[in-house]
């Protein structure tokens, strides 16, 4: 069931957004943007591509960006992350290889191998770990110091999205199905359960909390879920990412392509093949305010660590497969500037 108003009963004018003042980032990559994430200690921007490259991008005063760093992978590269005190970043892709970037000397190595490409990668920072999910069904975890993983788990599918809040990790796979795991036991499945969503996982990511996810699909829908068996009342999917057609059941619908939370607010953003991006509040289950800036994808969005800008990157999204990927479609980084009002939390019915 769905508890936030249909596009179709929704007033444009009241929540659309401007996007007047959006700074373009200056020399972005030449491929598709798969994957982006801001440093937990700096306005430094990560972007992993399917040029085989990772970039890092330094933000300065009025949005002005400037090349940081970049270095390479032999295939596409699908996913990226930082370390908690911003001096490393991680990454993984088609290669079947993680590597892990050290800010300071300018040096990349190689710290982890699945037998199928890794899909995504998470820093655990509490117990110093960094976390795959490959299209090999297995999740493993990886001490900087070993070569090989300290522990490992066998999923029934390809991940197709994996999140990290710790102590829960949530990962979604090509089956339909989400594993929930405690980090306290990694190598155990604390909960696995069929996907609230009909069609394909196109993302998910944990609450800030660590007690549920939100989960996209390729159908413009989001679920709400918790991990608590017990607290179902709480849990709910809507419609997003879709334009109106002559009937409801001739509407245009879009993928989902990302989730991420504001970090101050707790509100959350999702991002979609529709060209649009909509800043939502979970709890009290209301749309805040939607942007369409573009009539392309959007592939991956995140924020930075003060809740004060938000990325989006233009770009395919391949949810049209290698048929879509026509040429001269855009690869661009968008950064938002963010108005307090535009995430805030809605005050609690009285």
């Amino acid at each position: 069931m769905s508890f936030f108003p249909s596009a179709a009963s929704t007033s444009t004018t009241a929540t659309l957004g401007d996007v007047s003042k959006d700074v373009e980032v200056q020399q972005p990559p030449t491929d598709s943007i798969s994957w982006m994430a801001f440093s937990p200690t700096a306005d430094i921007l990560a972007v992993s591509t399917w040029d085989n490259a990772v970039r890092a991008y330094e933000m300065g005063p009025a949005g002005v960006t400037q090349g940081k760093f970049m270095y390479t992978h032999e295939q596409p590269v699908l996913s990226v992350c930082w370390s908690r005190d911003g001096s490393k970043v991680f990454s993984g892709g088609a290669d079947k290889i993680a590597k892990v970037y050290d800010v300071a000397s300018g040096q990349s190595t190689q710290v982890a191998v699945h037998d199928e490409p890794i899909k995504a990668v998470r820093w655990v920072d509490q117990v110093n770990v960094l976390a795959t999910g490959g299209w090999d069904k297995l999740i493993k975890y990886w001490d900087m110091r070993s070569s090989q993983p300290v522990a490992t788990v066998t999923l029934t599918h390809k991940v197709y999205g994996m999140d990290v809040q710790y102590p829960l990790l949530v990962a979604a796979t090509g089956d339909r199905q989400i594993a929930m795991i405690n980090l306290t036991n990694p190598s155990t499945i604390h909960r696995s359960i069929p996907s609230p969503l009909k069609q394909q996982t196109r993302c998910i990511t944990c609450f800030p909390s660590a007690d549920g996810f939100a989960l996209g699909s390729i159908e413009g829908r989001v679920a709400i879920h918790n991990v608590d068996e017990q607290n179902t009342t709480s849990n709910y999917s809507f419609r997003c990412h879709r334009k109106d057609g002559p009937t409801k059941s001739q509407d245009d619908v879009y993928s989902v392509n990302d989730i991420k939370f504001h970090p101050v607010q707790g509100t959350f953003s999702t991002a979609g093949s529709d060209g649009g991006f909509t800043f939502w509040d979970k709890d009290a289950r209301s749309r805040l305010k939607s942007f369409e800036p573009t009539k392309s994808s959007i592939s991956t969005t995140c924020f930075n660590a003060s809740g004060t800008v938000f990325a989006y990157a233009v770009s395919y999204d391949w949810s049209k497969g290698y048929t879509g990927n026509v040429s001269g479609h855009p690869n661009k980084i968008m950064l938002h500037p963010i108005k307090e009002e535009e995430v805030r939390k809605r005050p609690p019915k009285k």
